[in-house]
């Protein structure tokens, strides 16, 4: 029987990336008055539907990928985690887990954590040109590979590296705020997905699901088009997916 109560994301499909980085798709859950973290991280504010469906679109994807901030606060793998997603993903001739990945400008990331630990993903650390020498060694002691950025279009560049270098077609992108504005800023987000889930943070203000390093204008906004909505009556959930406006189908 299909449960209409979620999307299928397993049986997605994306249009053609471009020839200079990967088709990016971001995926996030917020609360009703738009935070994303709750005492520093995302917990609480999604359900167990909403993990399963994150899940799900990593059985598209090539590379997952998270900021430092993300990683510090909660770490970061980019397993299915489920028997079922591992045979669809098997099927499509994908072998394993996607690529995990995380960007550093200081290199101040905790290396007892599974994404440099782990055995059964495979996983890379993009380093910012700022970064000093001691923590670069640090990084370059575990088992994960270190890709340089220059100082200078650094998001852009990476982009083309994962394109090119690595065979990248679809980039999944799980967070935190500030890659998440990056990657709005430099126009390469082709697909926003985000659970709203029935909950009110209130409080002070705390991060929001797009940080920008600039004050909003209207001249700067992205165009999304609405593509699907499903609403979870059980978990008081939406499921919401969006495409950048001009973005073909």
């Amino acid at each position: 029987m299909t449960d209409h109560t979620k999307p299928d994301y397993v049986t997605l499909e994306f249009p053609e990336p471009p020839e200079d980085r990967p088709y990016v798709i971001v995926n996030m859950v917020m609360s009703v008055d738009g935070r994303v973290v709750v005492e520093g991280n995302e917990q609480g504010l999604g359900s167990k539907v909403d993990q399963r469906l994150m899940r799900e679109l990593r059985v598209h994807a090539d590379i997952v990928m998270n900021g430092a901030g993300t990683l510090r606060a909660g770490g970061t793998s980019s397993r299915l985690g489920h028997a079922d997603l591992d045979a669809v993903r098997s099927a499509r001739g994908a072998t394993g887990n996607p690529i995990a990945a995380v960007i550093s400008g200081s290199g101040d990331l905790p290396l007892d954590r599974a994404f440099f630990t782990a055995e059964d993903f495979h996983a890379v650390v993009f380093a910012g040109a700022g970064m000093s020498a001691e923590r670069r060694a640090a990084l370059e002691a575990t088992p994960r590979e270190v890709i340089d950025l220059p100082a200078q279009d650094s998001v852009r560049w990476m982009l083309r590296h994962m394109r090119r270098e690595m065979d990248a077609r679809l980039l999944l992108v799980e967070g935190g705020p500030h890659l998440n504005g990056e990657l709005f800023d430099a126009g390469a987000v082709d697909e926003y997905f985000t659970s709203l889930g029935p909950v009110v943070v209130g409080g002070r203000p705390t991060l929001t699901a797009v940080m920008g390093t600039h004050a909003p204008s209207l001249d700067a906004t992205t165009q999304l088009d609405l593509v699907s909505a499903v609403p979870n009556p059980a978990t008081g959930e939406v499921y919401l997916r969006y495409r950048r406006r001009g973005r073909s189908r």
